[in-house]
């Protein structure tokens, strides 16, 4: 079968992009698989971050569609249409990006009869415009399928289609991250002491809650030593303002901020270094870092919101809180508190449920090539 992924590939950073990677690395075992990426993703003024690459390149994509040119759209759908797919996946995650998918999908449909399959990770942005849903409605028309990996996102999704043909699956498990190694070695490289170190982990956005966790340390610090809060991800809005928190509440001392984008060949680094991860969403619809998580067989706190609770087995593989300060403190040190080789055994066994070859199969059936 002849496929074509729509989507950011590596060498641009992010969670989106490594998923298409590993998702084409899937595919391409038993089909032809074509990988169809930006040569404009973010315009500067849009993009909050330093840079929208990697070191990683991955495998080698065709960098076809600029997202605010609408010549380089005409250009990727005949493309497209030359290569005549059975079916084409697009990666969606933003409405800034239903415009062009939108105007790619109505020209190569015109022409070929191939089905359209859009995989979910977002369907409504975080920081939500007037026009977000008019957009994706228009795009979400021309399509024949849907993949969501959280009830949220189910929702959202039935909340702009009729009757929509879908599946719910399991966001997988990366495997680009590379092998576990030792606790001790970790650290080592790390420059890390002997304490219990609680991660969080990934791109700093306010959504997701860092403030919480700097004042639900205030809390933990009061009831139990020997521990280290390690923030690591660069961040998307002002550092000082998590750095003058700290030290408002006297926890500048527990708390190691690295304020930086981490290499795909570092992160095992920071996660089995780690005891426990902790993930103090205000809002979600699925999460990247708790497959990480279960990789190296970390156990996770995350907040009760979105699609987060949906992949935690309480008491086994994790725990579920408010995204409140008393709450995910309370949560964090009742975990300390356990023993923490009982999550590490069963989330070895339990991360076999979140494989690709899983979601891969779940997708075929839906569009039934």
């Amino acid at each position: 079968m002849k496929i074509i992924l729509v989507g950011p590939f590596p060498p641009y950073r992010g969670g989106i992009s490594i998923f298409n990677h590993s998702l084409s690395k899937e595919l391409e075992k038993e089909n032809e698989v074509h990988r169809i990426s930006f040569s404009l993703q973010y315009p500067k003024i849009l993009f909050p971050g330093k840079t929208q690459y990697s070191e990683f390149e991955g495998e080698p994509s065709k960098k076809l569609i600029n997202s605010i040119n609408p010549l380089s759209w005409v250009k990727t759908a005949n493309y497209i249409k030359k290569l005549s797919p059975d079916l084409i996946i697009f990666q969606y995650w933003m409405p800034f990006f239903a415009p062009a998918f939108n105007s790619i999908v109505k020209q190569v449909k015109k022409d070929c009869n191939t089905k359209v399959v859009v995989i979910c990770n977002n369907i409504k942005s975080h920081e939500p415009k007037p026009v977000d849903n008019i957009m994706t409605k228009f795009f979400f028309k021309n399509c024949d399928f849907f993949m969501v990996m959280s009830s949220n996102v189910e929702q959202d999704l039935k909340s702009l289609v009729s009757k929509p043909n879908y599946k719910k699956s399991h966001h997988p498990i990366y495997k680009i991250f590379g092998n576990q190694v030792s606790k001790k070695y970790a650290r080592k490289e790390l420059k890390l002491g002997d304490e219990k170190i609680i991660l969080n982990f990934g791109l700093v956005r306010d959504y997701k809650g860092l403030d919480i966790l700097i004042d639900a340390a205030k809390i933990i610090k009061n009831k139990i030593s020997n521990f280290k809060i390690l923030v690591v991800g660069e961040c998307y809005g002002n550092e000082q303002k998590y750095l003058k928190l700290a030290q408002r509440n006297n926890v500048e001392d527990i708390i190691d901020f690295r304020f930086q984008f981490v290499p795909n060949d570092k992160v095992n680094n920071y996660f089995c270094a780690s005891d426990l991860v902790v993930l103090p969403y205000r809002s979600a619809t699925q999460s990247g870092i708790i497959p990480i998580s279960y990789h190296f067989n970390k156990p996770v706190v995350v907040t009760n919101v979105g699609g987060l609770p949906e992949v935690v087995e309480i008491g086994k593989s994790g725990l579920v809180c408010e995204p409140t300060a008393k709450d995910v403190s309370q949560n964090i040190i009742d975990m300390l508190n356990s023993d923490l080789t009982n999550y590490n055994e069963f989330i070895s066994v339990y991360k076999n449920d979140f494989s690709w070859s899983s979601f891969t199969k779940n997708m075929l059936e839906l569009v039934k090539v």
